[in-house]
């Protein structure tokens, strides 16, 4: 990988890399400590369900990026490019008015437990109203970490958390959301500009994949006459 493909796409990978290498650790150490020594990690399934979360949606803000969603091209394949180019850009719009609504509700939800006002307006926001706060819910299991005892002050008028509060495993929600509004506004503009063709993964890849194989199958072909 080029240098300037690892700058382009290191922040996303990395993120998703870290996620999959803690889920992996932690249930790891949780079968160890369960089958050897007929103990757990208490607040393990629930920081995996968490963290799971997170690799969901940074993974479709991430696919949307490097267009790798699957989708039926059957009909746009036979338009001309003209109509093929107009479809994927209202297939970009639809797409952008759908992720805006689902960070207004991203938003929504999340706000109240960091003592935030909710938006008003039934599908698109109007301003924000009057929220009552839900700061003090908290996780299961999940303990506080010392490094986020400043939320104590900030949100929970100086009340102590005895566990993580919701708060900070709820912020993927609008961040994800809004990532992913981001991402569609990118694909939409690169397809105006005519540096990508739409929004799903394209024959080519299929291509590349059937001459990856062709080339593995005359390799082994190779080795197996020598």
């Amino acid at each position: 990988m080029s240098h300037s493909s690892t700058l382009k796409h290191g922040f996303e990978e990395t993120a998703i890399a870290l996620l999959l290498g803690l889920m992996t650790m932690i249930t790891f150490v949780n079968v160890v400590l369960r089958y050897l020594f007929n103990s757990s990690i208490i607040w393990g399934l629930e920081v995996t369900l968490i963290l799971f979360a997170w690799l969901v949606l940074l993974g479709v803000s991430y696919g949307v990026k490097v267009t790798a969603h699957l989708g039926v091209d059957a009909l746009t394949n036979i338009m001309s490019p003209g109509w093929r180019k107009a479809v994927a850009l209202m297939a970009g719009a639809v797409c952008i008015v759908y992720s805006f609504l689902l960070l207004k509700g991203a938003w929504d939800y999340w706000a109240p437990y960091a003592e935030l006002s909710r938006t008003s307006g039934r599908w698109f926001p109007t301003g924000f109203e009057q929220t009552r706060g839900q700061s003090f819910y908290i996780t299961d299991q999940v303990p506080m970490p010392g490094i986020l005892r400043f939320l104590e002050d900030w949100i929970n008028y100086g009340e102590t958390y005895d566990k993580l509060p919701r708060v900070v495993p709820y912020i993927i929600l609008p961040v994800g959301t809004a990532l992913l509004l981001f991402r569609f506004v990118q694909a939409t503009i690169r397809i105006w500009t005519g540096a990508q063709d739409s929004l799903i993964v394209s024959h080519e890849v299929e291509d590349e994949i059937e001459q990856l194989q062709a080339d593995h199958d005359a390799t082994e072909h190779t080795k197996s006459g020598t």
